[in-house]
């Protein structure tokens, strides 16, 4: 009965196909598919990456509450936070001086309050690699640069347009000296100052002019002469309205204001940046802050103390900084990381 009727409605109905079917001369891509939207990507120190659509987010005014971001194990923070959108470029630098790329869609979407996917599942990362910096692009341009900076002292600068390569096994973004390792990436715009500060102290400030642009193979040249026993420990640039932070394994800390600290060339052994003595410590961290930015201090067994960057004073260059964390015996900082926090929607 079923199919006598349908051939009648068949033959009373029927008419010959309109639509045409042929072949898509052009060229779709993955990013074709999917809408360019804003994304909040979030990476935390122990190594777990997400991204989160910006609609769950916004910007508060200094004094908000703020609201519950991913939910970490007590030792792990979040270390990057990138405001950007799903068509950009996401670029990945570990430790071994190699860089990997992927599109910030390819991130997979989490809740805000999700702890997110281990970047271990999403980069072949080989045995203690760790991804060190994140930067995120739309453009490879010609007229802006990376600077990297090793444990041993080496920098280098090379063009985003030397990074403009799809590998998703990666490739080497700075080639390293036996033992040494990649500390950190900052991306510049040719005429910045640049500052290292190693783990015994010393800082040194200089024009980013005095180091040349080199391939993606260069080992880059000196940028800072250590003593024996000392290493860098982290690479920043001077901004305006900012002073530098620098915290020790025994929870001192304190400010300084740029203006102590003078351009000298290249390579040169730079001058204190902070007075240690046994009791301190050396230095574990040191970063750019503003007055109305915040920190998190971690120790050793995962505890932390999170502070307004005000609360720390600011001293000379000479001074050996104030406490800004208290510890058991046996305990150090680990690690100080600034807040970096985006607010719920309304």
């Amino acid at each position: 009965m079923i199919k006598t009727e349908i051939t009648a409605i068949k033959e009373e109905f029927a008419n010959p196909r309109r639509a045409i079917l042929t072949y898509d001369e052009g060229e779709m891509s993955a990013e074709d598919l999917i809408t360019d939207e804003e994304l909040v990507i979030t990476m935390t120190k122990a190594g777990y990456v997400k991204a989160v659509p910006a609609s769950q987010f916004r910007t508060q005014g200094r004094g908000g509450r703020g609201v519950q971001g991913a939910r970490l194990r007590d030792e792990d923070l979040v270390t990057r936070i990138i405001h950007t959108s799903a068509h950009a470029h996401l670029l990945f630098f570990s430790n071994k001086g190699k860089v990997y790329r992927l599109r910030a869609f390819e991130v997979p979407p989490k809740d805000r309050t999700a702890r997110g996917t281990a970047i271990v599942n999403l980069l072949p990362l080989e045995a203690n690699e760790r991804i060190q910096t994140l930067i995120d692009t739309r453009e490879f341009p010609s007229d802006r640069y990376l600077l990297f900076a090793t444990r041993a002292g080496q920098v280098k600068k090379t063009t985003f347009s030397e990074y403009d390569k799809s590998r998703r096994e990666g490739f080497i973004a700075v080639n390293l000296r036996d033992g040494d390792e990649l500390v950190g990436v900052i991306t510049t715009g040719g005429d910045d100052d640049i500052f290292l500060v190693s783990r015994m102290g010393m800082a040194i400030r200089f024009a980013e002019t005095d180091v040349r642009p080199m391939g993606r193979d260069a080992a880059g040249v000196r940028g800072m002469h250590l003593r024996t026993g000392d290493e860098v420990v982290s690479i920043d640039l001077a901004r305006d309205e900012t002073s530098i932070l620098l915290v020790t394994e025994a929870g001192f800390g304190k400010r300084t204001q740029l203006h102590h600290f003078h351009r000298q060339g290249r390579g040169g052994v730079g001058v204190r940046g902070i007075k240690l003595t046994a009791q301190r410590g050396r230095v574990v961290s040191a970063f750019m802050v503003g007055l109305d930015d915040e920190i998190l201090v971690t120790s050793s067994s995962g505890v932390l103390v999170r502070m307004a960057v005000r609360e720390i004073s600011s001293q000379g260059r000479d001074a050996t900084g104030v406490r800004v964390m208290t510890l058991d015996a046996g305990q150090a900082v680990a690690s100080v990381a600034p807040v970096l926090a985006v607010e719920e929607t309304g």
